[in-house]
């Protein structure tokens, strides 16, 4: 059995574990400013808490990349540029965006899918842009967005298995964890998977657990609140279990 010394130690060792993989939790993270209501006040909002998190990076629209590279100026985080528009616009047009994108110092891109090839299941024209667009982005990585709330599971499939023919590195899909699960089986291994429109820690964490490797937010400060605040609830309910309860679990 634990002393009070030892439970109170114990409880402080778990508080400090759990702020440490809060901490990798929350460099996962990538801010959402991309937008089009999103101003230089909240795209520095947003490069502020992409700072002060050490998280991933912060999207942003093509003509908020080179601002975001000044604000970002020192920070390893990345500049993930999402190109594409509404996702109708013709390939040429994509291609030259994403090139511009890269000169401008983006180091990711995220890339809107013609939609109505993706609703039409022609797999093949999905194809034949997502590498057009991976060529533009050269060593970058490009992360294929299936995040439109009128897609179906099924349909985002239809998008995974483009992604994967056309070599990109990841997709990106709306934060629900049957959706990244159907990405993982589809991907097979073969790229990452994304999630994004996550609100809170708890959809976080269920996220991370289900295997998306990046998590795309509009408010990380507040998810960053909530999850050290769970660590320190956690290490308090420990800290408050009953010493005769409390064991020391040993090798048999």
């Amino acid at each position: 059995m634990l002393s009070a010394a030892e439970a109170a130690e114990y409880g402080e060792f778990k508080r400090t574990r759990r702020e440490a993989e809060t901490a990798v939790a929350l460099h996962k993270l990538i801010a959402d400013a991309s937008r089009r209501e999103a101003d230089h006040g909240a795209l520095k909002s947003a490069c502020d808490s992409v700072k002060k998190l050490f998280s991933y990076g912060v999207l942003v629209s093509p003509v908020n990349v080179a601002a975001a590279v000044r604000m970002l100026a020192g920070s390893e985080s990345y500049i993930v540029a999402l190109v594409g528009g509404t996702g109708e616009t013709l390939s040429p047009v994509k291609r030259y965006e994403t090139k511009k994108c890269v000169r401008a110092g983006a180091r990711g891109i995220r890339l809107v899918l013609c939609y109505s090839a993706l609703k039409a299941g022609s797999g093949g024209y999905l194809k034949r842009e997502i590498k057009k667009i991976k060529r533009a982005a050269g060593k970058l990585p490009l992360t294929v967005s299936l995040e439109d709330h009128s897609l179906s599971e099924d349909e985002v499939a239809v998008g995974v298995r483009a992604a994967c023919e056309g070599n990109a590195d990841a997709v990106c899909v709306r934060g629900e964890t049957a959706l990244v699960l159907r990405a993982l089986r589809v991907s097979a291994g073969k790229m990452r998977v994304e999630a994004s429109g996550v609100e809170n820690a708890e959809q976080l964490r269920a996220l991370l657990k289900a295997g998306a490797s990046l998590i795309t937010t509009q408010c990380p400060d507040r998810i960053a609140e909530e999850m050290y605040r769970m660590a320190r609830e956690e290490a308090e309910i420990v800290s408050a279990i009953p010493i005769e309860k409390l064991r020391i679990e040993t090798p048999q």
